[in-house]
């Protein structure tokens, strides 16, 4: 059976690269984790709201626009923190079935063509958007007592740099997998899976021998679905 040459990095600039690699998406996994909070904030509001509108018949017009821009934050910035934990869709129906080599030189392509210049118009244009509503002090217009946006608009250019960021990240990485044919690890954040073994760990009406048989079970799914969606089940 025929096989492709390989190539290696030497340690030293495995180590380095890795640990680039390993900073960016610590930074875009904190940002995303931090994010997280603003659904604590977006839930109060509802539930003020809902409260005053239909029990005190006392609507608050400014929840409104206060909601809406706090899951526009939220959205926005976890964008860098999906594409570090590789979980934004995609349609892999030929994509799993390629190589490492494949892929990677795929998704090199899609970053450089569409990726950059896209994530660089969105900071380019945030910025200005974000500058102008500074200096007018801008109000939300859609209700009559509209909360002040220029902070909801700086999270634009914000997103697009932590974005940004991480896709010279995902673009190192194709990089990498180009020269050794297999995907650089990355950081792994908590998945499905770890919330299925610690309810079955707690779990009082399961026996330990079916619950060991049911995680091994999750976690051979687990990561089967990893592997097609990485190519980590192909040879180089």
């Amino acid at each position: 059976m025929l096989s492709l040459p390989t190539y290696s990095l030497t340690s030293g600039a495995c180590v380095n690269v890795q640990h680039f690699l390993n900073t960016i998406d610590a930074i875009s996994v904190w940002v995303g984790k931090a994010a997280a909070w603003l659904i604590i904030g977006l839930m109060a509001l509802v539930c003020i709201e809902v409260f005053k509108r239909y029990i005190m018949n006392m609507p608050t017009a400014w929840i409104f626009d206060a909601s809406s821009m706090f899951y526009g934050s939220l959205f926005m910035l976890a964008g860098a923190y999906t594409l570090a934990q590789n979980a934004h869709v995609r349609g892999d129906f030929l994509y799993s079935s390629m190589r490492p080599r494949t892929q990677a030189a795929l998704d090199l392509v899609l970053y450089i063509v569409f990726f950059l210049p896209g994530i660089a118009a969105l900071v380019y244009a945030g910025y200005d958007y974000a500058a102008l509503s500074w200096r007018i002090g801008e109000h939300s217009t859609v209700t009559a007592e509209g909360p002040p946006i220029y902070y909801f608009k700086s999270v634009i250019p914000l997103a697009g740099g932590l974005l940004m960021l991480q896709g010279i990240a995902e673009i190192t990485r194709c990089i990498v997998c180009l020269k050794t044919g297999e995907w650089p690890s990355r950081l792994k954040d908590v998945a499905e899976i770890d919330v299925v073994e610690e309810q079955l760990a707690h779990s009082e009406h399961v026996d330990e021998e079916t619950r060991k048989l049911a995680i091994e079970r999750a976690q051979q799914i687990d990561e089967t679905a990893r592997k097609r969606g990485s190519g980590g089940d192909l040879q180089t």
